[in-house]
């Protein structure tokens, strides 16, 4: 088990390298984390719901993602309230208290999933969530050291010290363990290190001689690490804009509950500029305007009136700025969205949309979750060119929108007609669509980003072939370099009987 000082210290990124090293060394892998709170989720292929960071762990280990790797996502949808996705189902909306009464019961989800992983795989590698030491939830815990007592699993502590204070936050959080959680950590690991590796001495000595728990490895920052993020936590802490190769800016709105952000990553991996801004100068200067996914599609347009973003957005429009709205930004960018059911904003609502598409939104109290594959052919403005290109991605969403604008793309379902989905605009270059993973196909992506270039007298820019595989592999490779792998096969030891998998590994 993987668990952290506190949360963004980079569980996340060690689970998805061992996943990896330990797959290429011959094991079965599963990964699993009790309980994930993110807006950033992920869509099975039997529809089950999920948080990304499992899904991403899961390929990183050659296996389909099962919701049993994550059988609790919960999804913020205020301060105080979020979206309980049990078993890749959605069962309501509740407030923290209320969902911390429900812990208990929610426990024998948990251990379930856990133990059909435990049963199928040789190895699972468990992540936690935000901090053991979290004293005041230790009682309704079900996502850290319950799971590692229940397991027996040996921990893992990781420390980020990119942050500071490495030393105090290790320390700290094994003298807030209870004795018999303390004895499962067994080994500590600094992440995120910059810099001359000789340069630490002596503190990795003098943390293990402190707690009496050596320091197995000392991961250095990855530059430019191409790996989905777990949640929007990241784009608080860190400034995402890529090198501008292409001439090219991309303003995205920063919600407040911005989901599935990730669909932005293939346009910095193309070279263009990408900011998040949360204010209208924002959008000055910038080709493309992109609304993302939101968990909260009402109250963040109405964040987004309260700042002037609704009319900044209406204005780029009007002076030719491309603008993409993708899932809930698709839906705000319509005359009007209904909530007679009070299924996005909790009770009773509706809203005025923005008005660049000339569609409307009547929100369901079932949420819709599939794989799609899809087809867009040539149309004038950002879809013009030659032929139809193709691509995959999913939906997540609640609301049904419909209206008088031509469908941009046609979903392809196995064994049934194709069904339109998206619209755009009479201009052409406003466009909506529900698909997440939209700019995933390097067809589709360089389509887009070409004409808005040619548009703008901007160089088209080149959309590059991407293979997550091979990111993977970096980072399995960086890991294996600086975390003592013997040490981590001799946690296993004694613990693979009655596996499946291969015995040989290199090490």
């Amino acid at each position: 088990m993987i668990q952290g000082t506190a949360s963004s210290v980079g569980k996340s990124t060690i689970a998805t390298a061992l996943c990896r090293i330990l797959m290429q060394d011959g094991l079965s892998v599963a990964p699993f984390k009790a309980q994930n709170m993110s807006n950033n989720s992920y869509v099975t292929a039997d529809g089950g719901e999920m948080g990304r960071a499992q899904a991403v762990q899961a390929a990183a280990a050659g296996v389909q993602p099962s919701t049993d790797m994550n059988p609790i996502l919960l999804k913020p949808e205020a301060d105080s309230h979020a979206q309980v996705v049990l078993n890749g189902r959605s069962t309501g909306s509740v407030p923290a208290r209320e969902y911390y009464r429900r812990k208990t019961e929610l426990w024998g989800e948990v251990a379930g999933a856990l133990e059909r992983l435990r049963i199928s795989h040789d190895v699972v590698v468990i992540e936690g969530a935000g901090s053991p030491a979290e004293v005041n939830l230790r009682d309704s815990d079900i996502a850290n050291m319950r799971v590692a007592l229940h397991a027996q699993s040996p921990v893992l502590l990781v420390g980020d010290i990119d942050r500071g204070g490495v030393f105090a936050s290790l320390l700290g959080t094994l003298e807030l363990l209870h004795p018999d959680e303390r004895s499962l950590v067994r080994g500590l690991l600094i992440n995120q290190f910059r810099g001359d590796r000789a340069v630490l001495e002596p503190l990795p000595t003098m943390i293990a001689e402190r707690t009496k728990v050596p320091v197995i490895g000392v991961v250095p920052l990855i530059p430019n690490l191409q790996i989905r993020e777990e949640d929007a936590a990241s784009l608080d802490r860190e400034v995402r804009p890529g090198p501008c190769r292409s001439g090219l800016r991309a303003a995205v709105i920063r919600l407040p509950r911005i989901s599935n952000f990730d669909d932005i990553d293939p346009l910095l991996r193309a070279g263009v500029q990408v900011e998040y801004v949360s204010n209208a100068a924002g959008l000055e200067g910038a080709h493309m305007v992109v609304l993302p996914g939101t968990k909260s599609t009402i109250a963040d347009l109405r964040w987004m009136k309260s700042r002037g973003l609704d009319t900044a957005v209406q204005a780029a429009a009007a002076r030719g700025t491309a603008v993409v709205g993708v899932c809930g930004g698709y839906q705000m960018l319509g005359e009007r969205l209904d909530d007679p059911h009070g299924a996005d904003s909790g009770a009773p609502d509706s809203e005025p949309g923005i008005g660049l598409l000339p569609v409307r939104t009547t929100f369901a109290v079932e949420k819709t979750t599939r794989r799609v594959d899809f087809t867009v052919a040539a149309a004038p403005g950002l879809l013009d060119g030659d032929g139809p290109v193709t691509g995959t991605g999913y939906e997540i969403h609640t609301g049904r929108t419909t209206g008088t604008s031509a469908p941009a793309f046609a979903i392809i379902g196995v064994g049934s007609p194709p069904r339109p989905d998206g619209a755009v605009d009479r201009s052409g270059w406003v466009l909506g669509a529900y698909i997440h993973g939209l700019f995933d196909s390097p067809q589709v992506l360089e389509r887009l980003l070409g004409n808005v270039a040619r548009r703008h007298g901007v160089q088209p820019p080149h959309v590059p072939e991407f293979s997550m595989e091979e990111e993977f592999d970096r980072l399995a490779h960086v890991v294996r370099e600086t975390v003592d792998m013997r040490f981590i096969y001799s946690l296993l030891d004694g613990k693979m009987e009655g596996r499946t998998g291969k015995t040989a590994v290199r090490l």
